[in-house]
């Protein structure tokens, strides 16, 4: 490792002041918030805050000077790069946390100030969000409605089902994450929504599908039949002489739409003869 005189650019005799105004020179380049996503900057900057830890230590510095101590810095090996400090203590990391920078941060510069937001920042930041999943039914997707979880922790979220709601659609429920570390506030929980598929109802877009059975008579001769629908049923016309897979429309009985208003529902016609042989019925169709 380079000798820590000469990464700080002073000589021997330099005194405290000498090196400390030059450990600012220097902090103030090389930061690397200053210099994002450069590599020889963020490296340089290693050597010189561990170079400073070394010599702005009176009893480090006479040790290293007297030759009891190498250039990485006395008995004590670590790692140098700079996001494996993470773990460490503020005095065996002059570059982790806003501590290390307090013979320099305290001037009226830009590094100063940067350093104060980001502990502001740090301190102010939100709890972390919390994901959830969320399997609702057909019927609480298009007309909405309301749903409650249960918490790994035995607790419990009411979730409100908006009307219209998608595959996939995520509900954010301000203030249901987890706490802040610092004095920010609580993070969010996202739900994120799967839609249970139904006995009869399809989503297509806004439109909802449905396969209605029919009778060989309501298909020929025409007939009034119930309908269900996603909000109760309704009657609904056969014409005369329908095929099975006609599709008929039911219009504002779909999905609402993003943009206002609802889809329809699309019945499709599927004719059904008897279960139970019907011995008019085959002397008809013989004839």
């Amino acid at each position: 490792m380079k000798d820590p005189y000469d990464i700080l650019g002073v000589t021997r005799t330099a005194s405290p002041d000498d090196v400390q105004k030059a450990y600012r020179r220097l902090a103030k380049q090389l930061h690397p918030d200053l210099n994002p996503g450069n590599k020889a900057a963020e490296e340089n900057f290693k050597e010189v805050a561990t170079a400073y830890d070394l010599l702005s230590d009176p009893a480090k510095r006479r040790r290293f000077d007297s030759g009891e101590l190498d250039a990485a810095g006395a008995e004590r090996p670590r790692d140098r790069y700079y996001k494996d400090f993470t773990g460490e203590s503020a005095a065996g990391s002059p570059y982790d946390n806003p501590a290390g920078f307090a013979d320099f941060a305290q001037a009226d510069d830009f590094l100063a100030e940067l350093l104060k937001r980001q502990t502001q920042q740090a301190r102010r930041a939100p709890g972390a969000d919390l994901h959830y999943r969320l399997q609702v039914e057909f019927l609480d997707a298009v007309n909405g409605g309301a749903t409650r979880i249960t918490l790994p922790d035995g607790g419990t979220i009411d979730v409100a089902i908006p009307p219209g709601v998608r595959e996939g659609t995520i509900i954010r429920l301000r203030g249901k994450g987890s706490p802040s570390r610092g004095e920010g506030p609580m993070g969010d929980a996202l739900i994120d929504l799967t839609i249970r598929p139904h006995r009869f109802f399809v989503l297509d877009g806004d439109n909802i599908r449905l396969e209605l059975p029919v009778t060989l008579k309501e298909a020929a001769l025409g007939a009034k039949v119930k309908v269900p629908t996603p909000t109760g049923a309704v009657m609904m016309s056969i014409p005369k002489g329908s095929s099975s897979g006609t599709v008929l429309r039911l219009r504002g009985k779909g999905a609402p739409r993003k943009s206002g208003g609802h889809g329809d529902e699309l019945v499709i016609l599927k004719l059904m003869l008897p279960a139970a042989p019907d011995a008019g019925l085959e002397e008809i169709l013989s004839k």
